[in-house]
């Protein structure tokens, strides 16, 4: 079994968790101002803790794809495709909460993760029904 590819996974899955951490550190370090990014409930800090959370979340995905695949002893080119995906919605996710949050009119851009995602999902899900 191929693993080379699952094995990004769970390296992105710690990078993210780590990133989660450290990009938490710092928004924590600045919200206390209450006007600082537009104030509380502005759209911009939305975006911004959504990035923030969105390497939790994107890395527990990935950590859990990656157990799925060695657990269930899943190969082939879906499972590749699937690895693919996860680690492109993961990487585009908090860049685009980012490009988001200062350029609000490119909302289409979300469509990158969360399509990535989608067929990530997908594909893990049909693999796994095939056992």
């Amino acid at each position: 079994m191929k693993t080379e590819i699952v094995q990004i996974n769970l390296l992105l899955a710690w990078l993210w968790i780590l990133l989660g951490f450290v990009s938490g550190m710092a928004l924590g370090m600045f919200f206390h101002g209450e006007s600082w990014l537009g104030g509380y409930a502005s759209f911009k800090r939305r975006m911004y803790r959504l990035g923030h959370i969105s390497f939790f979340g994107l890395g527990a995905v990935n950590l859990l794809f990656c157990l799925t695949v060695q657990i269930f002893l899943l190969a082939g080119p879906l499972v590749h495709f699937a690895s693919l995906a996860f680690i492109t919605g993961a990487i585009a996710m908090p860049v685009c909460c980012v490009a988001m949050a200062h350029f609000p009119k490119a909302h289409l851009i979300f469509a990158v993760p969360v399509i990535s995602l989608i067929i990530g999902g997908v594909l893990t899900l049909m693999e796994a029904i095939k056992l």
